[in-house]
């Protein structure tokens, strides 16, 4: 079927897609997004978090560290820049633990979540974006949890890790 580019930005692709749904001609607005990458970084029983505004939302959110992926970038490598743009941090490796499609009713992000093993402080500080202000937060991973739990977090990506997390160490 037919697709139309409508609107090209700096994140993503707005698209109108001609599909048939029985036997029934239809239009469908699509957006192509690159995709993105989140980081589950945990030291001593508690994780570390960035605090930003976000402005589609109109509040401030804790979320884990992440960020997008460039055309063609492969997620890993994205995780490590971004673990070390937002925390500073860097790892021996990062260990997949899923990677999920967002919203795909119109929508083809795809997010990987990977878990940050072994961290350290980084020699290096790679600078944040321009337009990124975050500061970090350390939280308990149990008080974590409760904050997804009270929709306090409410970040689907950050939901997803820490309770991953929690299923992790066997008490969830």
């Amino acid at each position: 079927m037919e697709e139309k580019e409508i609107y090209k930005g700096a994140i993503f692709t707005l698209c109108q897609k001609e599909v048939e749904i029985n036997h029934l001609k239809c239009q469908r607005d699509i957006i192509h997004h690159p995709g993105g990458v989140g980081i589950l970084l945990i030291q001593n029983h508690k994780i570390l978090l960035v605090s930003q505004f976000r402005h589609a939302i109109n509040k401030t959110t804790l979320e884990i560290p992440a960020g997008k992926l460039e055309y063609g970038e492969d997620p890993e490598a994205c995780g490590f820049r971004e673990l070390n743009e937002e925390t500073g941090f860097t790892c021996k490796k990062l260990k997949l633990i899923l990677s999920f499609v967002s919203t795909p009713g119109f929508c083809d992000e795809r997010i990987w979540i990977y878990q940050a093993i072994e961290p350290e402080k980084a020699k290096v500080h790679l600078p944040l974006d321009e337009d990124e202000d975050i500061e970090q937060v350390w939280l308990d991973l149990d008080a974590a949890y409760q904050m997804c739990m009270d929709g306090k977090i409410d970040d689907a990506k950050t939901v997803i890790a820490i309770q991953h997390a929690k299923l992790e160490e066997g008490t969830l």
